[in-house]
């Protein structure tokens, strides 16, 4: 009676639906337990402190509607030793989680605010708001200090943007629309395309990887040649043995026995556990996670240079892309490479963690020089998604191979003893090439209505016909329109002629908006900028 009560409205309503059920009635009502998870999603696949330890958990009330798919990834996951290449897993992965989000105060706290969350609508700024300011970057106090907008990253609290002096830093309507900090997002967006911008990015997933094969082993796992000369940062890519993606990184050799590996914040624990099961007992490697040792800070634009060289003595003037070094900052020694990830010219310095907040308080006060301006993630994502820069994770996943996400650039076939998945990278290279292109291609969409924006989800046309759906997106302020990424996929070759000659439209809520096209980048396709 007690049940029947608080859910026999909605039970009718649902029964509604099906007329047949009045008739039949409902033999049993159960009231039990549910398993949630700190995010709302599914916990699957091999435990990364266990091999061959499988798990399927955690289906947050919605099991019947996805057990069988569930089913079916773990059943495919155990015979191929590897997850399948067809489902995207990276959202559902067990080896997403931090280790604190298993403490029993963590999931007591944050369980009932995600069992709230199961049926709203999910709106493209919505942080949750348990379980908050645990974790924080050394700079945290600092940039509060500075009107930032904080946002859940894995745990970490990093700002989403900055708001004006006496404006408080808050979301006024979620929607999915233009929004009260759209202002204040613009002005770092361009600021760092016209001046330079500060980001705290302490969250990256940092690991040092040591000993007398460091080189060989990491090497072996990437797509680019790593272990070239000491004082080069690269960009790189990890495949598993059946060549489809696994990561996308950046590997800087430091020393001959001694690398840093930087990976996004949501791939720490699937980054940390593919070293570690393709290591063998005769390799002297030793893995680190460095993550909370450093502090870091991305100091981009077409002015960070100057910046840069009023705060060291050494010679920024004679510091290539990619390079990288140990320099001085004030009182404190960094290092410093030379990489972006905004399409600007640009420095990721990575700091003990000791030194921190002397180096931001050094880079903020000679800032104040060059109008330096604070800049969050919501101005990386439009900068990056200008320049068509990829997140595995978010647009591209454990289904996509390495051409097929224009990648094929980090490829060195030629270095010894090659890299894991190169003969799958080989076998396509080579079908391209006969077919006279591929049939499955990243590409990048920008709308040509300036007043509609992209999230992702939204579902492109080519000729009237559904192709592909954004896989992420944001709005590009240089660009004057929303822009996002999506994965083609055709029964002929996508080629630039397959692009040029079509009409191109994306549904954005029911309207079929009008939108351009592009195998490359948008915003400086010849890399000028960046390697000023």
């Amino acid at each position: 009676k007690h049940f029947y009560e608080g859910m026999g409205e909605y039970l009718e309503g649902a029964m509604s639906r099906v007329p047949e059920t009045l008739s039949i009635g409902a033999k049993k009502f159960f009231c039990g337990p549910e398993s949630f998870t700190p995010d709302g999603c599914p916990i699957v696949g091999e435990a990364p402190e266990l091999q061959n330890y499988f798990v399927a958990a955690g289906l947050n009330s919605i099991g019947i509607l996805t057990g069988g798919g569930v089913g079916k990834i773990v059943a495919e996951w155990i015979r191929d030793k590897s997850p399948p290449s067809d489902i995207d897993v990276t959202g559902i992965h067990i080896n997403r989680f931090q280790k604190h989000q298993s403490n029993p105060q963590y999931r007591a706290d944050r369980v009932g605010e995600i069992l709230g969350e199961t049926y709203k609508v999910h709106f493209p700024d919505h942080s949750l708001e348990s379980c908050r300011n645990i974790k924080t970057s050394a700079f945290h106090q600092r940039l509060k200090a500075q009107n930032a907008h904080f946002r859940d990253v894995s745990g970490w609290e990093s700002p989403s943007w900055y708001a004006p002096p006496g404006i408080e830093p808050v979301i006024e309507e979620e929607n999915f629309g233009k929004q009260s900090f759209f202002p204040y997002w613009e002005s770092e967006h361009l600021a760092c395309r016209e001046n330079v911008a500060l980001f705290d990015m302490s969250f990256m997933s940092k690991f040092l990887v040591q000993g007398n094969h460091a080189g060989l082993f990491l090497n072996r796992l990437s797509t680019s040649n790593v272990d070239g000369d000491c004082g080069k940062i690269t960009y790189t890519q990890w495949l598993n043995e059946n060549g489809f993606m696994e990561a996308d990184l950046t590997v800087t050799k430091i020393e001959d026995d001694k690398f840093l590996v930087v990976a996004t914040d949501t791939m720490h624990n699937h980054v940390l556990s593919h070293m570690k099961r393709r290591l063998t007992n005769k390799e002297h490697v030793f893995i680190t996670d460095a993550t909370a040792s450093y502090a870091q800070l991305n100091v981009q634009g077409p002015n960070s240079r100057k910046l840069m060289q009023s705060l060291t003595s050494f010679d920024m003037s004679d510091f290539p892309f990619r390079s990288a070094a140990e320099i001085d900052i004030g009182y404190a020694r960094v290092l410093c490479t030379r990489i972006t990830y905004v399409g600007e010219l640009g420095y990721e310095l990575f700091i003990p963690v000791e030194f921190a907040l002397h180096v931001y308080d050094s880079i903020v006060r000679q800032g104040e020089t060059y109008d330096l301006k604070h800049a969050g993630l919501r101005a990386l994502g439009s900068l990056r998604m200008e320049k068509g820069y990829r997140d595995y994770g978010h647009d591209m996943d454990n289904t996509d191979t390495l051409l097929e996400c224009g990648l094929g650039f980090t490829c060195d076939f030629n270095k010894d003893h090659g890299f894991i998945g190169m003969e799958h990278v080989l076998t396509q290279k080579e079908k391209q090439r006969e077919e006279g292109g591929l049939i499955k291609r990243m590409v990048q969409v920008l709308l040509n209505d300036p007043d509609r924006f992209l999230h992702h989800g939204e579902v492109l046309h080519r000729n009237g016909k559904m192709i592909g759906d954004i896989r992420s997106a944001s709005y590009g302020h240089s660009l004057g329109g929303a822009v996002g990424l999506t994965m083609l996929e055709s029964d002929e070759p996508i080629n630039k002629t397959f692009i040029s000659d079509a009409k191109w439209e994306t549904l954005v809520g029911h309207d079929l908006v009008p939108c351009k096209v592009s195998l490359a980048p948008l915003y400086d396709p010849r890399n000028k900028k960046i390697k000023v």
